[in-house]
Parts: structure tokens; C-alpha cells; sequence
């Protein structure tokens, strides 16, 4: 019985082997998690099982009830023969992992086969093959995993129940009870602990592979939060040698370079001697890669180093592109190739196209941010023609009756002019310069409006120096002027107030004009309205060249009622940009 025992946990070995090889196979994968098989899936696992069972059976032992010797198994049994084996394991595992189809599936298989082969015990073994992948089934639970102790406890107790269809259908009894008496606590125990280190081994192999992929992930996560800053003012030397130095931090190789198309922007780790940032690049098989877009891993042979002590004896080499052209490397170099593992030629490839995709990223914030510039100069550079005219009118009727306040127009108009010029290319001006630009055009307006118009500025003199966008504030002012105050004979009043409200700065314009009617009000700022008394392009442009700069938080906002006559006002916020030094 000793001697059966050592045999049977020898077998257990062979099972060993079996157990790691399964956890390569995918729908292996899915059984361990629990996952539901598709009906392709589900029939390779029958078939799997069932031909392990089968394995199980003839890698047993044959064992005599006359003689009590142990043989090899052959294809067909003798009457007085019966079979010690590992058949159990197989199935159990299956009805385990799969549930009652493939626990069934592969039972039966394995079972029909053990009939086939002969022997007093062919019915009640393959019969009791068939119910183990039955109660294996049964405590089949999706979403969890079986304990070892509990698959030991269900390979032993299937064991157990073929011994006693064996004692209670096979005939004679005497060789039955003779049989069950050598191998039946061998057999039990071995395919016990069969059971229990399968599962124990797919188990920790699987969730070793699960631990190193999510380690992989948080690294190459961790790799793309590091480059993304850098990438995103472009690809040349101070961003190449951050990037490289976050690489060769993270993956520890021997060293990282990245290229552009003609030189190396960046060398990090071993061998910077001679590669070097800003030099020529050095090898044919990096200009390959340039041409042709493909990952090359280069060996001693291929690498070719204008050095011949070089201590890189290989690397991966892996494109960068934009918008499918490649327009520089990726290099990772190693001592030789015995140290590029597939999973390090996987790593650089996505690494490769991460860092690729982030150089497009930064080049559409670019082609962005231009066009978002141009769209605001556009809006800057705009004009009203009808005030250049009226304005020109003005000067014209007073050369010939008041020559001073037609040259103090004159005055104010070319700096108004200048001004919107300056505008165009101007990213910010000073609040003074700002209020200055709207004194010019509002000294000719008041040429225009002789005892009409009063204008009050109320601003805070400590934050004249602060940053605002260019052509802000006038553009609201001839609004008040053009459609506020239009209608008023005497007694309109236009207020400019401006106050620090600590992070930033509050500005109202303010007239006691007519107001807005409750209809249109909505729709200012939102659109350019087709209309005869006005588009409200003015407020439309500001409204916008504020939002694109700052946010929704700097929108324009509006308080108007024509009903009640109580003038217009227009207020909004924006962030303090620093004071001019």
C-alpha cells in the first residue's frame, strides 16, 4: 500500500506540469475567473478535460487481484485487472472551474474510454468518472474560488465514492474488497492532494501573471502622467532628456536616447561619452527605423556603434510619429539581446505610441491655441466704419470754426486708431492704457453729444498697473453710447467703475439710457441677432474674446429692463494678471 502511495503522488508530478501549462491557455483564464465560456470556449474545455482524464488513466498503474503485482496499463485489461490512477483529478478539476457541462462533458469522456479498456471495474469506474464530474459541479460557484482544503476534500470524497461502487457492482466481491483494500487510501489520498495542488498551483500562477500585468500598468500609467507635462511643449532636447530621464528611472535599462530625424536629441544612461545630444545620428539601423516606421530590436551584430568598445550590445529601437509620419526614435539599449524579453519588445512598442500620441496631443493644443489667438486678434481688429466716418465728419465741420478742438480731435482719433492697431498684436495692456483707449474715443463722442453726454470713471488707482485683454472696455462703452443713451436729449450719463476685489478685478459700465427689452436681452452675447436698431456684434465680440481667455467665469453679464427705463448695465470679472513691472 506504501509502495502505491509513492507511485500515485509521483503521478502528481505530471499534474504539476499539466496545471502551469493550462494557465497559458485563454479559455483556461476564463474558467478560473469565473467568466461565462462561449459555446466554442466550453467544448475545447470538455475536450481538454476529458482527454486529461483519459492521460490520468493510462498514466496509473495496472494492479492484479490474483498475482497483487503492479503493471503498466495496457489497452485493454485482463478480467482479474484493475487500474490505480489519476483520472479523478482531471475531472474534478473540471466540473470545479466549469460547472455541470464541462464537469459532465469531460466525465463522460474520460469515463467511456475506462469502460473500454476492460477489467472486472470498467462499469463502476467509469461510471463513478462520470458522478465525480457530477459532484464537482455541485460546488461549482460562479465568481468564487475554490479553497485547496476543499478541493482536496471533494478529489478525496469522488475517490471514495468510486471504491465503493466498486465494492457494491463488481463481481466477484472478493476481488473487488481485495482490490479496494491495496489501492483505496492510496488512490484517495493521492487524488486528494492531485486536486489540491492543481487548483493551488493555477491559482498563484495566475495571479502572479494578474500581479506583473497590473505592475506593468501602474508603471506604464505612471510613465505616461511623467512625459505628458514635458511632451506637451514639443519634442527637442530639454523635454527629450526629461522624458529620457523618467525612462531610464522606470525600466532601468542601460541607457534611453531619443532622435529627431537627423540628430540625437537626448542620451541618458550608459555610453554618453559619445552619444551625445545635438550630434549626428550614429547608426543605419536608426535611420532605418526612420524610414520605414517599424520597431527594430538591433544586435551586436546590427547595432553598429561608431565605437568599438561600445558597451551597448543591443537596443530597441521604436519610431515616434505624428499624424503617421515619423519624425524621430525611441531607443532603449541593453547589454546584449539575451536581456530584451518580449514583454520589454511589448512595453516600448506601447511606450512608443504613448509618446506619440502625446506629441499629437501637444500638436493640436498648438494648432488650437493658434487658431484660438487668431480668432481673438480678428475680433480685436475690428472697427466700426460708421464712427471713423462720423468721427472724420466732425473734424472736418470744425477745422474752419474751432481749429484747436478739430487738432485735440484729431488727436484723440489717431490715438484711438493706434491703439486698435496696437490691439491686434497685443496679448494684454495695463488697465490705464486700457481707460486711456476709451478716453480717446470718448472725447470725439462728446464732440458729437455737446451738453449731452457726462461720463463718470470711477476707478481704484491702486490696480491701474494690472493686466486686461486689449479693446475691452471700449467696445461696451460705444455700446452704451450707440444704443443706450441714442434717444436721450439731455442728462445721459455713461459710469465706468473699476474695483479690486482681491484675486480679481470687477468692472461695470453703466448708462441710463432706455434699457434692453426682455425679449432681446437673452440673446446678447449668445449670437450676432439680425436686426435694425443693432446686432449686437460688440457685445458678442468682447463676450467671446473674454470666455476664450478666461473661462465661462469672465462672461459678460447683463441687467436691463426697457419697461422700467432704468438704464443698462453690463458687468464682468477677470482674474488679476500681474502687475506690470
Amino acid at each position: 500500500m506504501l509502495d502505491l502511495l509513492v507511485i500515485m503522488l509521483e503521478r502528481v508530478g505530471t499534474i504539476v506540469a499539466v496545471a502551469f501549462i493550462l494557465t497559458r491557455f485563454r479559455f483556461f483564464k476564463n474558467m478560473v475567473h469565473q467568466d461565462s465560456l462561449d459555446r466554442k470556449q466550453e467544448m475545447t474545455a470538455i475536450l481538454f478535460f476529458g482527454f486529461f482524464g483519459i492521460i490520468g488513466t493510462y498514466f496509473g498503474v495496472a494492479f492484479n487481484t490474483q498475482t497483487l503485482n503492479f503493471n503498466s496499463v495496457a489497452i485493454e485489461l485482463t478480467t482479474d485487472e484493475a487500474i490505480a490512477n489519476s483520472r479523478v483529478i482531471g475531472i474534478v478539476v473540471a466540473g470545479l472551474l466549469g460547472g455541470y457541462r464541462v464537469g459532465i462533458g469531460a466525465g463522460l469522456i474520460a469515463g467511456i474510454h475506462r469502460m473500454t479498456l476492460g477489467g472486472f471495474t470498467a462499469i463502476s469506474c467509469g461510471v463513478s468518472t462520470i458522478l465525480s464530474g457530477l459532484l464537482a459541479a455541485a460546488f461549482y460557484k460562479r465568481g468564487k474560488h475554490v479553497k485547496p482544503l476543499t478541493a482536496f476534500a471533494i478529489g478525496a470524497f469522488a475517490e471514495t465514492m468510486q471504491m465503493g461502487l466498486i465494492l457494491l457492482t463488481s463481481q466477484p466481491f472478493e476481488k473487488a474488497w481485495s482490490l479496494v483494500q491495496t489501492i483505496g487510501l492510496p488512490m484517495i489520498l493521492a487524488n486528494g492532494i492531485g486536486t489540491a495542488i492543481f487548483m493551488l498551483i493555477v491559482y498563484n500562477v495566475i495571479s502572479d501573471q494578474e500581479k506583473a500585468t497590473a505592475l506593468q500598468a501602474q508603471k506604464t500609467l505612471r510613465i505616461a502622467d511623467q512625459t505628458l507635462g514635458h511632451l506637451r511643449k514639443g519634442m527637442n532636447t530639454v523635454t527629450a532628456s526629461a522624458v529620457c530621464n523618467i525612462l531610464f528611472r522606470e525600466l532601468q535599462p542601460s541607457a534611453v536616447a531619443m532622435t529627431n530625424k537627423t540628430e540625437i536629441l537626448a542620451h541618458v544612461g550608459m555610453a554618453d561619452d559619445h552619444h551625445q545630444a545635438n550630434s549626428p545620428l550614429q547608426t543605419l539601423v536608426t535611420k532605418d527605423v526612420l524610414q520605414h516606421g517599424e520597431l527594430v530590436v538591433a544586435g551586436e551584430q546590427t547595432i553598429h556603434c561608431v565605437q568599438d568598445n561600445c558597451p551597448l550590445g543591443a537596443a530597441v529601437i521604436a519610431p515616434l510619429k505624428l499624424r503617421d509620419e515619423t519624425i524621430g526614435t525611441l531607443k532603449l539599449y541593453y547589454p546584449s539581446e539575451k536581456a530584451i524579453t518580449n514583454v520589454t519588445i511589448e512595453l516600448i512598442a506601447g511606450l512608443s505610441s504613448l509618446l506619440s500620441n502625446q506629441l499629437e496631443i501637444a500638436e493640436a493644443d498648438r494648432a488650437y491655441q493658434l487658431a484660438k489667438d487668431a480668432e481673438i486678434k480678428a475680433l480685436q481688429a475690428q472697427i466700426s466704419p460708421h464712427f471713423l466716418f462720423n468721427s472724420m465728419n466732425i473734424i472736418v465741420s470744425l477745422i474752419r470754426t474751432n481749429p484747436d478742438e478739430a487738432r485735440r480731435l484729431l488727436t484723440s482719433l489717431s490715438y484711438f486708431l493706434r491703439q486698435n492697431l496696437e490691439g491686434t498684436t497685443a496679448e494684454k495692456v495695463t488697465l490705464e492704457q486700457e481707460l486711456a483707449h476709451v478716453e480717446a474715443y470718448l472725447k470725439i463722442e462728446e464732440a458729437r453729444f455737446i451738453d449731452k453726454l457726462k461720463v463718470c470713471i470711477d476707478v481704484d488707482h491702486t490696480i491701474l498697473q494690472e493686466f486686461i485683454p486689449p479693446l475691452t472696455l471700449q467696445p461696451l462703452v460705444e455700446n452704451a453710447v450707440k444704443h443706450g443713451i441714442k434717444e436721450m436729449e439731455k442728462n445721459s450719463v455713461i459710469q465706468i467703475i473699476i474695483r479690486d476685489s482681491g484675486d480679481a478685478i470687477d468692472i461695470l459700465i453703466q448708462d441710463n439710457g432706455s434699457g434692453i427689452t426682455k425679449e432681446r436681452l437673452p440673446l446678447l452675447c449668445e449670437k450676432v441677432i439680425e436686426s435694425e436698431t443693432g446686432t449686437g456684434l460688440g457685445l458678442y465680440n468682447v463676450n467671446r474674446r473674454l470666455t476664450m481667455t478666461f473661462g465661462h467665469q469672465s462672461a459678460l453679464h447683463i441687467a436691463s429692463c426697457r419697461e422700467q427705463g432704468t438704464g443698462t448695465e453690463i458687468s464682468f470679472q477677470i482674474p488679476k494678471m500681474g502687475v506690470v513691472v
